[in-house]
C-alpha cells in the first residue's frame, strides 16, 4: 500500500483497524514525512497503541519516551504499564508509576484505578511480595484504598503470595464488596490449601458466579480432595451451567480417582446440554478415559476430532504410555509430526514414558537425544529422569548411572529413586549401594523411600544383615507416602483399603472372602511370592504378610459387591508388588473377571490369567 497521498484523517482511520506490523511502520513513516507527530498527538497515541497490540514494546517505548510535552495522557501511561507487565521487565511498571506520580503535581497527569490495578497485577509476577506491600502503601497514601477494583487487586495479590491474613485484612476493611471481592478471598484460602476456610467463606457469599464455583472445585483438585471436587461440581450443575474451567477440573478429578462412572456422567452432561467441546475439554476427556482404564474410548474420542492440536495429541500419547502401549505411542507421535505439529516438553515426556514401559530403548534414545535439535526442547530434569528409568528398566544400569552423573543439573530424589528401582528389578545391590550414597547427600528427610527400596533389594537377595542395618538407621520413622493404599468404586462410593486393614465396616466378611480367594487360586498354581518381604521370618509368615495387601482386599470387596463378569477397577498409590501381580492374574482366570489396576506408574489389565504389561513394568 502507498501512503504518499493519504491525509491525516485517513491515517487515523487505518490505525484504528489495527493493521499488521509492516503497515504500521509504513504509516509511522508517513506521519514523520508529513511532520504530523507534534501537531496531531492522536496519531502518536494510536501508533503507540498499535505497536503494543503487535507486541512491539521497544518501538512503543521509544515513542512514549519521546512524547511531546507536557506528558502522555493517563490512558497511555496505563497501556504502557499493562504492556510492560505482560511482555517484558516486571520492574518497569513500578518505575513508570513512580515517574507518573512525580509528574502529577507538575503537569497534571493523574493515576486512576486502572493504573494501580495494572501495577498491582504486575507485582504478582515477582518472586517477592515486597513490591506488592510497597504498592499497598501507595494505594493508601494516594487515597485509592476505597476503590473497589483496587482493593480486589490487593486481595488477589496477597492470595498469590499465600498471605491469607493480609488478604482478609483488606477484605475486612472494604466498605463495599462485590462477587469478585468474595471470590478473590475464597481463591486466596484455596491457593493456600485452606479449603475448610475457603468453604466457610464460599457459603457466606451473597452471590456466587461460575468463577466462584471454579475456584472451589479447582482448589479441591489442587489439594487432592477429588471426591469433594466432584460433590461441588454436582451441586453447581443444579444451579448453573459450568464453564470450561469447571468441566476440565471435574474431569481431572475423575481421572485422578479413576472414576469411570463419574467421568461418563460428565461426558453425558456435556452432550445433553449441548456444551461445545473446546480443545481443553476434549483434552480433559481423553485424559479421563485413559486414566480410568478405557484407552479404547480415549482413542475413539481422539479419532473423532477433525484437526487435533498438540494438546489433544499429548493427552493421548500420555494415556497410551501409562497403559504400556509403547508401539502405539510411537505411531501417534509420528502422525503428530507428519501433521506438522511441534511437540512440547510434556509430549516428549509422554513418549519417553511410553518407551520406558515397553522397553523401546532405541526409539526412546532417539527422541531424547534429538529433542533439542529437532524441536527446540531443552531436556529438563523430568526428561532425564524418564530416560534414566527407560535405561534402568531395560537393564542398562551402567549407562543409566552414567547419564545421571553427567546431567547438566543435579539429579533430584526422583531420578535416583528411579535408578534404585531398576537396581531392585535387576537385583544389583552394587549399583543400589552407589545410588543410595547419592540419595544420602540430599535432604536426609527425602531418602527414606530410597532406603525402603534398598531394603527390599537386600531382602530379595536374602541379605538379612543388610536389611537389619537399614531398618536400624531408619529407626521408627515412617514416611506416610510409603503406606500403600488401594481404592475401588462401588455404586458411586469409594472404598479405601490399606495393608492388613481392619477399619472397613465389612472387614470380617472381606477377610473371609479373601481367604476363600487365596484357597481357590492356589488350586490353579498360585503360590505367594514373598521375596521382597523385608523381614527375616518364616515362609508361611511371609505368605500371610503379602496376603493382606490393600490391593487384594479391594479385589475381594469388589467380588463381593458386583455382579459376575463385571470389571473391577482399582487405583493404588504405590507400584503393584510382584505377589499381587501374580495373584490378580490367577483371580482374573478363576473368577472370569477383568481386573484393571492403575498403580503409581502405569495400568495393568488382568484378563484370563494374563496381564497387559507382558511382565514388563
Amino acid at each position: 500500500m502507498l501512503f504518499s497521498q493519504i491525509s491525516k484523517k485517513s491515517l487515523s482511520q487505518l490505525l484504528k483497524k489495527r493493521p499488521p506490523t509492516s503497515q504500521i511502520k509504513q504509516i509511522h513513516a508517513q506521519i514523520i514525512t508529513q511532520s504530523l507527530s507534534s501537531s496531531h498527538l492522536c496519531l502518536i497515541d494510536s501508533l503507540i497503541h498499535c505497536y503494543l497490540h503487535t507486541r512491539n514494546l521497544n518501538t512503543a517505548r521509544a515513542l512514549f519516551n519521546g512524547y511531546p510535552l507536557p506528558s502522555p495522557p493517563t490512558l497511555l501511561w496505563n497501556l504502557m504499564i499493562r504492556a510492560c507487565s505482560k511482555l517484558q521487565d516486571l520492574l518497569e511498571p513500578i518505575y513508570l508509576l513512580r515517574r507518573m506520580l512525580n509528574l502529577e503535581n507538575q503537569v497534571g497527569v493523574v493515576p486512576d484505578d486502572y493504573t494501580f490495578n495494572f501495577v498491582i497485577t504486575s507485582s504478582t509476577r515477582q518472586n517477592s511480595i515486597v513490591y506488592g506491600e510497597v504498592l499497598h502503601g501507595m494505594v493508601i497514601k494516594y487515597g485509592w484504598f476505597e476503590n473497589l477494583c483496587v482493593a480486589n487487586s490487593l486481595i488477589n495479590m496477597y492470595g498469590v503470595f499465600g498471605k491469607v491474613d493480609d488478604a482478609y485484612a483488606v477484605f475486612d476493611k472494604m466498605s463495599d464488596r462485590d462477587v469478585f471481592s468474595w471470590t478473590g478471598l475464597v481463591s486466596a484460602y484455596a491457593k493456600n490449601g485452606e479449603m475448610c476456610r475457603a468453604g466457610e467463606i464460599f457459603v457466606e457469599m451473597p452471590v456466587k458466579n461460575e468463577v466462584s464455583w471454579a475456584v472451589m472445585i479447582s482448589g479441591f483438585v489442587g489439594c487432592g480432595k477429588y471426591v469433594e471436587a466432584l460433590s461441588f461440581f454436582h451441586e453447581m450443575t443444579a444451579q448453573m451451567r459450568p464453564n470450561e474451567a469447571v468441566l476440565v477440573c471435574s474431569l481431572s478429578a475423575c481421572a485422578h480417582l479413576g472414576s469411570l462412572s463419574q467421568g461418563n456422567w460428565i461426558h453425558g452432561y456435556i452432550d445433553r446440554k449441548g456444551i461445545v467441546e473446546t480443545s481443553n475439554v476434549k483434552t480433559a476427556l481423553i485424559d479421563m478415559y485413559a486414566k480410568c482404564g478405557k484407552i479404547d474410548c480415549a482413542y475413539g474420542l481422539f479419532n473423532n476430532i477433525p484437526r487435533p492440536d498438540v494438546h489433544n495429541f499429548t493427552s493421548l500419547i500420555s494415556g497410551l504410555s501409562i497403559h504400556g502401549l509403547g508401539d502405539h505411542v510411537i505411531q501417534v507421535f509420528r502422525r503428530m509430526l507428519a501433521e506438522k505439529l511441534k511437540p512440547n516438553g510434556i509430549t516428549v515426556l509422554g513418549v519417553l514414558n511410553g518407551c520406558s514401559h515397553s522397553g523401546l530403548v532405541h526409539h526412546g534414545s532417539s527422541v531424547f537425544y534429538n529433542m533439542e535439535d529437532l524441536w527446540g526442547i531443552t531436556p529438563k530434569i523430568e526428561h532425564y529422569g524418564c530416560y534414566i528409568d527407560l535405561l534402568g528398566r531395560a537393564g542398562y544400569l551402567a549407562k543409566a548411572f552414567g547419564v545421571a552423573k553427567s546431567m547438566p543439573v543435579n539429579p533430584d530424589v526422583a531420578v535416583w529413586r528411579a535408578l534404585l528401582s531398576a537396581c531392585r528389578i535387576h537385583r544389583s545391590s552394587d549399583f543400589g549401594e552407589r545410588v543410595i550414597n547419592h540419595l544420602e547427600q540430599l535432604d536426609p528427610g527425602c531418602y527414606d523411600g530410597g532406603k525402603v527400596l534398598l531394603s527390599n533389594l537386600y531382602a530379595s537377595l536374602g541379605k538379612w544383615d543388610k536389611v537389619a542395618q537399614i531398618r536400624n538407621v531408619m529407626g521408627s520413622r515412617k514416611n506416610q507416602s510409603d503406606i500403600g493404599c488401594s481404592w475401588i468404586e462401588i455404586n458411586g462410593v469409594f472404598h479405601e483399603f490399606r495393608v492388613a486393614d481392619v477399619l472397613h465396616p465389612q472387614i470380617v466378611e472381606i477377610q473371609n472372602k479373601l481367604a476363600e480367594i487365596i484357597q481357590r487360586i492356589g488350586l490353579v498354581g498360585y503360590s505367594a511370592d514373598a521375596a521382597h518381604v523385608s523381614f527375616d521370618i518364616s515362609e508361611e509368615d511371609k505368605a500371610q504378610a503379602v496376603s493382606w495387601h490393600g490391593e487384594k482386599l479391594a479385589v475381594a470387596f469388589g467380588l463381593m459387591n458386583t455382579l459376575p463378569r463385571t470389571s473391577l477397577r482399582i487405583v493404588k498409590n504405590l507400584r503393584t508388588c510382584d505377589d499381587c501381580h501374580l495373584a490378580l492374574k490367577a483371580i482374573s482366570k478363576v473368577y472370569d473377571r477383568e481386573i484393571i489396576v492403575r498403580d503409581r506408574c502405569r495400568f495393568h489389565t488382568f484378563n484370563q490369567g494374563y496381564c497387559s504389561c507382558n511382565e514388563y513394568w
